[in-house]
């Protein structure tokens, strides 16, 4: 007879996907997709280089973040507060709170990171890393205005700007994601 670890065994995983930001130096490897949980979950490991932070200050409007620090150290600003967060220590920004995060450390960090529903989380990684890795930084370490609103646009569910209204975004961007949408395709 075929033990429940013989069939877990023989059940297929889905491969690992790394996904790499080398503007922001995130490293991103997904450990169970929003697929794998009917969208309620995305779970990956988040690396960040000394120094390396997310680009901007953010919120997901209707996600919540759980990062657990698993090696080195990481540094969060959000509700008018900074926090230090060690190894074995969890922070969680609630959905709709604007924040940022960065590793104040002189060596790499690695939170776990849980996103609570999942949406399209995945995606919109993926989307910034095409576009961090197409080399359109103007001279900077930022993206086209272009490609920026077009991923901002698409991905709103998942990401907004902090203080600015979701349709004033809309309006203001509109026009220039409609060149990147067309840069984006064309790659």
């Amino acid at each position: 007879m075929e033990s429940m670890s013989d069939r877990q065994s023989s059940t297929p995983q889905a491969a690992e996907r790394v996904i790499h930001n080398p503007v922001s130096g995130e490293r991103i490897v997904i450990r169970t997709t929003a697929a794998q949980t009917d969208g309620r979950l995305l779970v990956f490991d988040l690396s960040l280089p000394p120094g390396g932070h997310v680009p901007a200050r953010h919120a997901h409007p209707s996600q919540e973040e759980r990062f657990t620090v698993i090696e080195g150290h990481m540094r969060f600003r959000f509700a008018g507060k900074t926090c230090a967060v060690n190894p074995g220590e969890s922070v969680v920004v609630p959905k709709g709170q604007p924040h940022w995060f960065g590793n104040p450390g002189p060596e790499p960090s690695l939170a776990r990171v849980e996103v609570r529903p999942a949406l399209r989380t995945q995606e919109f990684f993926e989307a910034n890393e095409t576009i961090a890795q197409a080399g359109h930084f103007l001279g900077t370490r930022l993206p086209r205005l272009s490609d920026l609103a077009a991923v901002l646009l698409e991905y709103e569910r998942e990401v907004s700007v902090p203080i600015v209204p979701a349709a004033v975004i809309r309006r203001l961007l509109a026009p220039l994601a409609w060149f990147g949408r067309r840069r984006l395709r064309a790659r």
